[in-house]
């Protein structure tokens, strides 16, 4: 920690030209006495450094010297702060960002600044709820991470109620923009989406690595496995043309056009595949648009969609038709 105090404390003089005890203590937030102890430190260490007492004095580099401590450029600086000035969603983060441009060179500064300020992160998702990258068990875990300590995970399936596990915190990882625990278990390693955190408890217990452990390289694997899981299964459909849009913003790449759904098919219907855990999760999905698709095979995904059918029938009962509106053709009848 106190590395990188002297650090900042050198870079502050490097901006500032000349600078009082009291003024490092401020802008360091530490004592007095802690900020006169490490510009002596500074000195002792043989940067050139001087103090000159008096009105108007104050500590300075020797002859205005000036210490390249990064070797970054302009453009590396902007970059910096574009990735991070609008991802800073804590109190801590914001208050090193603002630190970091205080720092910085005056010609580099105008840069950091606008980088900094060239997005906005909002903390709560659509329905106004609090979005898991700000909750406290993503900063536990962070910490859990940095420190190599084991933490007992309160932890909850889609189906079942929360438990509790102790794991052993290797790395974080984001999928499209979900954030998931990279930990080893004594099951191997998993992962775990931090929605269904509940709690976050430390145990003091170090940390075991598995031998050559990369984070990079696990994560490859384990988001594999996932791709795997979600994409076992494939339903093909025909869909009416202007359900491409619908059937994109649902299934993203999962879903793709092989072609019309004949040569005949005088209302221009497409014949589309979707990918899926299973045929029954693809039925599901595709049941609200209607007689808008017409799912062909496998024989699973049609039988789900006649369950689900006689279920919502059974439930609510015919639909009923205004007098003047023309019956609903079937899509089988169309080619």
């Amino acid at each position: 920690m106190r590395a990188d105090r002297l650090l900042a404390t050198l870079l502050f003089l490097q901006t500032r030209g000349r600078v009082t005890v009291a003024e490092v203590a401020a802008e360091l937030e530490v004592s007095v006495r802690t900020a006169r102890r490490d510009l002596e430190a500074l000195a002792t260490a043989g940067v050139p450094v001087y103090s000159q007492r008096g009105r108007g004095g104050g500590w300075s580099l020797v002859g205005g010297a000036r210490t390249d401590l990064t070797g970054l450029t302009a453009a590396e600086i902007r970059e910096l702060f574009l990735v991070a000035g609008p991802l800073s969603t804590t109190p801590e983060s914001r208050t090193v960002l603002r630190k970091l441009v205080r720092a910085l060179p005056a010609t580099l500064r105008s840069g950091a600044e606008a980088a900094a300020g060239a997005g906005v992160t909002d903390d709560t998702d659509w329905s106004r709820s609090p979005v898991t990258a700000a909750t406290p068990q993503l900063d536990a875990l962070r910490h859990a991470v940095v420190d190599g300590t084991q933490v007992r995970l309160g932890y909850g399936g889609r189906s079942r109620p929360p438990g509790e596990r102790t794991v052993h915190p290797l790395g974080l990882a984001s999928k499209a923009g979900v954030p998931y625990l990279v930990a080893d278990t004594d099951r191997g390693l998993r992962t775990f989406r931090l929605s269904r955190i509940t709690s976050v408890e430390a145990t003091g217990d170090p940390v075991v690595r598995p031998d050559g452990f990369d984070l990079a390289t696990a994560w490859r694997s384990l988001a594999a496995r996932m791709e795997d899981r979600m994409l076992a299964a494939t339903v093909r459909a025909r869909a009416e043309r202007g359900a491409e849009a619908v059937l994109e913003g649902l299934f993203g790449g999962r879903m793709r056009i092989v072609g019309a759904a004949t040569p005949a098919d005088e209302n221009g219907w497409l014949e589309v595949e979707i990918d899926g855990p299973s045929p029954e999760v693809v039925a599901a999905q595709l049941a609200g648009l209607g007689a808008r698709v017409e799912v062909l095979e496998p024989p699973a995904a049609r039988e789900r969609l006649a369950r689900l059918a006689a279920e919502l029938a059974a439930t609510y009962g015919p639909p009923t038709r205004p007098a003047d509106e023309p019956a609903a053709m079937n899509p089988a009848a169309k080619s």
